[in-house]
C-alpha cells in the first residue's frame, strides 16, 4: 500500500481483509475516525487509518475486546508500556482461567463419549441422557 493512497472505504476493508460493515462498526465504535467527503460524495481513507483497521484486528485475533482495543489505542507506545503490559496481564490471567474451563468441560465430553462408547445398545446414550435429566454435567475444576 503506497503512503500516499486514499482508499475508499470498500478498498480499505479489502486491504485490511474486512468487511465493509466492519469498518463502519468500528467508526460507529470510535475505534476508527470517519473521515470527511472531501471528493463529492466518497470518503477518502489513509495508510494511517489502515494501519489502525490492522491494529484493532491484530489485538482481536489476541483475544482483546473491542471495549479493551479502545483502551490500547489510547496508550502512548513509549510513555505507557506499563499500562500496555498491565492490560496484556489481565488478558493472559483472562485466557488462564477460560483454557481451565475449556479443559473441565473436556474431560466432561470425553467421560460422557467413553460412557457412550462402552455401553450397551439398549441402554440409553449417556450424553443425551445427561443434556436432559440431573445428572451432573457442570465441568469441575480441578483444584
Amino acid at each position: 500500500m503506497k503512503k500516499s493512497a486514499a482508499l475508499t472505504v470498500g478498498e480499505l476493508a479489502k486491504a485490511a481483509d474486512v468487511h465493509v460493515e466492519t469498518v463502519r462498526y468500528y467508526q460507529r465504535r470510535g475505534l476508527l475516525a470517519t473521515p470527511e467527503r472531501q471528493y463529492g460524495t466518497i470518503r477518502r481513507y489513509t495508510v494511517t487509518d489502515h494501519d489502525r483497521l490492522r491494529f484493532i484486528r491484530r489485538a482481536q485475533r489476541l483475544g482483546f475486546t473491542l471495549d479493551e482495543i479502545a483502551q490500547l489505542l489510547t496508550l502512548d507506545t513509549v510513555r505507557d508500556r506499563d499500562q500496555a503490559r498491565v492490560l496484556a496481564e489481565v488478558k493472559v490471567a483472562d485466557l488462564d482461567a477460560r483454557i481451565a474451563d475449556l479443559q473441565a468441560i473436556r474431560r466432561v465430553l470425553v467421560e460422557l463419549v467413553d460412557h457412550c462408547a462402552h455401553g450397551q445398545p439398549a441402554e440409553p446414550c449417556p450424553i443425551l441422557e445427561a443434556f436432559q435429566s440431573d445428572v451432573d454435567v457442570e465441568a469441575k475444576k480441578e483444584h
